[in-house]
């Protein structure tokens, strides 16, 4: 038996005419999030003269992202390149998790409560979760966030929960 790895085709549900299909994905994942951010920001008033909209900046960035996004699409038309690698959905999930944890617990929980769980649900979407570690850097964090954004920034964030002050 041969210790050499099989070369064997690997089956793609891509057409053989895309030569890099990772690169290709990408590349159509980026333009649709391109055309999104422009249908989203098309009501918002764009530039006028030497003065800036709302929408300004958004369109800006969006018309960059089509651009790259077609670019790395093309790249994955000309050039060969990696196959589509298998998805794991874990990391995705626990940070959807945690940013919508935190939205929902900001007002009645406070920043510090808020954002150390919201670190702690986050740090769920890999296996390779150190707990003592990811306990140190969630607290440094929240102290960092805790002083960043009332006392930098002056921002009005209720620190603790509701039911602690009085």
């Amino acid at each position: 038996m041969s210790d050499t790895p099989s070369h064997a085709p690997v089956k793609s549900i891509m057409p053989k005419w895309v030569r890099g299909p990772q690169d290709f994905v990408g590349g159509v994942a980026l333009i649709a999030i391109a055309l999104f951010a422009l249908w989203a920001s098309s009501d918002l008033q764009g530039m006028r003269g030497f003065s800036f909209g709302a929408g300004t900046a958004p369109r800006m960035f969006a018309f960059l992202l089509l651009g790259l996004g077609v670019a790395v699409m093309v790249v994955g038309l000309l050039t060969e390149g990696a196959h589509l690698a298998k998805y794991h959905w874990r990391g995705p999930l626990f940070v959807s998790l945690a940013i919508l944890s935190f939205a929902l617990m900001i007002r009645p929980m406070g920043l510090i409560v808020t954002a150390f769980s919201s670190f702690l649900i986050a740090a769920l979407g890999t296996p390779e979760t150190k707990w003592t570690e990811t306990i140190i850097v969630a607290v440094c964090l929240t102290v960092f966030c805790s002083l960043l954004f009332p006392y930098a920034l002056g921002l009005p964030l209720q620190m603790l929960p509701k039911f602690m002050i009085r």
